[in-house]
């Protein structure tokens, strides 16, 4: 096989592989995208308010708090902001790449999906690195909290495991009902698409 050959059978295999998105298709993966855009928007407004809020409970909403407690965790919200600032910064390209999307091939579009893929990897990291805030804050609530009577080391370690457990649960539970209402049905919807153009 000569030269002219494989570039032939190159470039057939490279159309076959890609075929063309029509204008209806386009319009069908525009309405999912808009949705995951302005949940985006809103989900990085609502965690740059909740933060603030908290700035603002720590020093104005308990301001009878022992200087320690408002200073321990008013690191922790900086150090929170630090690890939401830089997940935010990956999930602000995927916001970027979609919000001037030119779907145009069946390769442009399965490459969304690896991005939405490793964007769920992103989004599941985001909740897990606030493990050790969740941590830190159990104990310094139970260190703070005045108590009628000192709690025992047995009933503070057992405080703040069970409420552990019930918070990593609760964060599990809403990260994934979070991600299915706000992200997961909407890339489905593209997934379904990307499945209608191979066939």
């Amino acid at each position: 096989m000569n030269i002219d050959e494989l570039k032939n059978a190159w470039n057939d295999d490279v159309s076959d592989d890609t075929p063309e998105i029509s204008i209806e298709q386009n319009n069908k993966i525009n309405l999912p995208l808009e949705k995951i855009r302005k949940n985006m928007r809103m989900e990085f407004w609502s965690t740059f308010g909740i933060l603030i809020l908290g700035f603002a409970l720590v020093w104005i909403a308990v301001p009878e708090a022992p200087f320690k407690f408002k200073f321990y965790l008013t690191v922790l919200l900086f150090s929170m902001m630090i690890v939401v600032s830089f997940f935010f910064s990956k999930f602000f390209k995927l916001y970027k790449d979609i919000s001037s999307p030119e779907m145009k091939t069946f390769d442009s579009l399965r490459d969304l999906m690896y991005q939405f893929d490793l964007n769920k990897q992103y989004y599941l990291s985001f909740l897990l690195s606030f493990v050790p805030f969740l941590v830190c804050e159990l104990i310094i609530v139970v260190e703070f909290l005045p108590h009628r009577k000192p709690l025992s080391d047995f009933q503070v370690a057992t405080t703040i495991i069970s409420m552990l457990a019930a918070g990593l649960f609760g964060l599990f539970l809403l990260g994934k009902y979070w991600y299915k209402i706000f992200y997961g049905k909407y890339v489905q919807q593209i997934e379904s698409l990307l499945k209608e153009i191979k066939k």
